[in-house]
């Protein structure tokens, strides 16, 4: 605390930006958003299963999952951040989806049970019900870590963000597995064989349910052409749309503060700076929602990003609520509009990623390569002004770089080794007396000061230097006798990369811009006329992120699918089973797609990551279905037909159901209020999952029994006639082959 020792009317306001209070923000509303899931899934499934204990024995996934989770991150030296959290938040809704689709099982074979005329013992009945639903969840799981392959392959700042998420993510829903198959059935076993709902029939809500989904299969079933057709129309318009939509790298921040970056022309003075950055503070200050406002100007030499008095950075502190960030952008700019600078708004996070990505504190540079300085100023100037034509674009301003007052010094190198001094030495001597020379320091207790020695002012310049004395072999010659002094200019800066001389054209986008237009739009003003002979243009930004963040998750995906339907072909020995669960992942499609249009989200990282959780929660439900008609046919011997079909869906209808529900409801906390920090990168992945749990849900209770019904008899038939020659089939029996599935 340096308060104490500030002189008299001195104070030392709060720091404006702490990088650390928006982390701690951010993960303080992600607890929040897994307290408010946890409580809206508890509701849902008491609302489907009416039943307390019922309800405790699969909420009992959530917390085991969570801890076990907790355990493997600390035994793993992995730490629990923003996105660890986030990944639990979007779990939660499934992390119950293996104990009900178990307990929901064990239940109703509990009640079958009490009802038959030769009843079975509880511990049968559980054992036989557990291991009925078992290899489906298994492979559901299984099929869920497939998918996030492609999440694990994204390098970068996408990479870092989003590796977090997924591995909390599939650690939860392993852990959820193994509660489901170990703790589930212990549980059912002691708490549901002596409850009297057993005797009852299933609630009001589950009979209409299935009467309605009965009566929409009866009429699928008899326009199946008409069903599939329709449904492959939704899929490639929602495919069209998605194309259509607009591109984004991640989702905007919301870090509470702007950074704002005014650059003067080279050469203004310090005093001038400063006077014109206090006007923007005041401008700034007369915005409502701003707080505080403190100003930096220019950067030591020494600092790594150097900056002359020329450039000022302002930190705005913004006060909780108030108008939108887009807003508050679009005000920030008119008020320092009136100012003679060049203005970029951002925020200090943002500005780090952008920097990281580009090397410039933009989401968009234009990097114009050359030797030639001037050539390169033309070429910027040019460009420039094509660009202020295109919509969507803020900020457009030129790497700070002009011509400034120089003092130039030419050694005559023949009169140097005349004289026998070193061309070096003429030049340091000459710097020495004209920049000064650091002799001493004086301490006055815990300050300190440097003593420089240097020319008198009236002695800096040319007639001056030119009359110093350099000391030489021979006896001291006057400067002008070694070197040619004289006045010139130069460029302030000359900034190189990979070697090359550089110069930029940087902007930042309007909020909800299609990033992907602007990028099509600044090349096509780039090539529209030819740069000078040397001369090259490279653009790079936060778009080339997401441009190879969607190649990679989109080549990946291709292997993720393969690799499934490989796995899926070889459990069900039928690639046609294992189409008909894939099946499911397209109609995700729909909604999703749907949802950002409604949402007015672009097409981001985040919400491919939605898209990536989408594919395991889809295959999932086709899994459930397909498994349990199997086990109705190979188990119980009931005949392949409609009645097969309808009874396996409306058996599975209930689960399926419930952990559709359960995953959509517990997104509602991130679906709302959108802007707060830490649900902001959320937000996109929670719109994509719950747009498509919709679709995929309503159109898959129909869907796949159609397309079971259609293809699903010859692998049926096949997989009778392996059970019927194995080896040792009369003495297993019937039943052995069916815990296949």
């Amino acid at each position: 605390d340096i308060a104490p020792s500030l002189p008299a009317g001195i104070s030392a306001d709060k720091i404006l930006f702490r990088q650390a209070d928006f982390i701690e923000t951010a993960i303080g509303n992600v607890e929040r958003v897994l307290v408010e899931a946890i409580a809206v899934v508890a509701l849902v499934l008491f609302a489907f299963l009416l039943n307390v204990r019922t309800t405790l024995i699969s909420l009992t996934a959530i917390p085991v999952s969570i801890l076990t989770t907790a355990l493997v991150f600390h035994l793993l030296g992995l730490s629990i951040n923003t996105m660890t959290l986030g990944g639990l938040a979007i779990a939660i809704g499934e992390l119950v989806d293996d104990a009900v689709v178990d307990v929901e099982n064990i239940f109703r074979r509990l009640r079958e049970n009490r009802a038959a005329g030769n009843p079975r013992s509880v511990f049968e009945v559980v054992v036989a019900a557990s291991n009925e639903v078992r290899s489906g969840i298994v492979y559901a799981t299984a099929i869920i870590v497939l998918v996030f392959v492609p999440l694990f392959a994204l390098s970068g700042i996408e990479g870092r963000l989003f590796a977090p998420l997924g591995q909390a993510y599939i650690v939860s829903i392993l852990a959820s597995l193994v509660v489901s198959i170990t703790l589930t059935p212990v549980l059912a076993s002691w708490l549901l064989p002596g409850m009297k709902s057993l005797e009852e029939h299933e609630s009001r809500l589950i009979r209409a349910l299935k009467r309605a989904n009965a009566a929409a299969l009866a009429v699928g079933f008899r326009h199946q052409r008409l069903l599939v057709g329709t449904v492959l129309g939704l899929v490639v318009a929602a495919g069209i749309a998605a194309s259509q939509l607009p591109r984004a790298f991640l989702p905007p921040f919301n870090e509470g503060s702007f950074t704002v970056t005014m650059a003067f022309t080279p050469g203004i003075s310090l005093a001038e700076s400063s006077r014109v950055g206090a006007i923007a503070e005041r401008l700034l200050m007369a915005i409502p929602e701003v707080a505080a406002v403190g100003r930096r100007t220019g950067r030591a030499e020494l600092d790594e990003h150097a900056e002359g008095v020329h450039s000022s950075d302002l930190e705005v502190a913004l006060k909780g609520g108030g108008r939108p960030k887009a807003e508050l952008v679009a005000e920030i700019r008119q008020r320092l509009a009136v100012l003679p600078v060049s203005v970029n708004v951002g925020q200090p996070i943002s500005h780090r990623l952008d920097h990281m990505l580009s090397g410039v504190r933009a989401e968009i540079a234009l990097k114009i390569f050359g030797e030639d300085l001037d050539a390169l100023r033309r070429a910027a100037a040019g460009v420039q002004e094509r660009m202020r034509t295109i919509p969507g674009l803020a900020d457009l301003q030129i790497e700070k770089q002009t011509r400034i007052p120089q003092l130039e010094i030419r050694v005559d190198y023949g009169r140097a080794a005349l004289y026998g001094v070193q061309p070096a030495a003429v030049v340091e001597q000459i710097s020495r007396l004209s920049n000064g020379r650091l002799v001493s320091t004086v301490v006055d207790g815990y300050r300190r000061f440097d003593v420089v020695l240097r020319l008198p002012e009236a002695q800096r310049t040319t007639a001056g230097l030119g009359d110093l004395l350099i000391e030489t072999p021979s006896g001291w010659v006057p400067a002008r006798q070694l070197a040619d002094i004289r006045e010139t200019d130069g460029p302030n800066q000359i900034l190189r990369e990979n070697g090359r001389r550089r110069l930029v054209v940087m902007a930042n986008t309007v909020p909800g811009s299609d990033m992907a237009e602007i990028v099509a739009a600044i090349r096509t003003a780039v090539a529209a006329e030819p740069l000078p002979p040397g001369v090259f243009a490279s653009l790079e930004g936060t778009f080339q992120a997401q441009e190879e963040a969607s190649r990679t998750i989109g080549a990946l995906s291709l292997v993720s699918l393969g690799l499934i339907f490989a796995l899926l072909a070889s459990r069900y020995r039928s690639g046609a089973l294992a189409l008909i669960i894939l099946g499911s992942v397209p109609l995700a499609l729909i909604g999703s797609v749907a949802a950002l249009w409604l949402a007015g989200q672009p097409l981001s990282v985040a919400s491919m990551i939605g898209f990536i959780t989408l594919t395991g929660i889809a295959a999932r439900n086709g899994i459930l279905k397909v498994s349990h008609t199997l086990n109705l046919a190979l188990d119980e011997g009931v005949p392949f037909g409609p009645d097969l079909v309808v009874r396996a869906s409306l058996e599975r209808l209930t689960p399926v159901l419930m952990t559709a529900l359960s995953a959509g409801v517990a997104l509602v906390p991130l679906l709302t209020d959108a802007a707060s920090p830490g649900k902001e990168i959320l937000h996109p992945v929670a719109v994509t999952i719950f747009g498509g749990l919709v679709s995929a849900t309503l159109l898959d209770a129909l869907l796949t029994p159609v397309l079971i019904l259609r293809f699903g008899r010859r692998p049926l038939e096949r997989l009778m006639a392996a059970r019927d020659s194995a080896p040792g089939r009369a003495a297993a029996g019937a039943a052995a082959p069916a815990d296949l599935f």
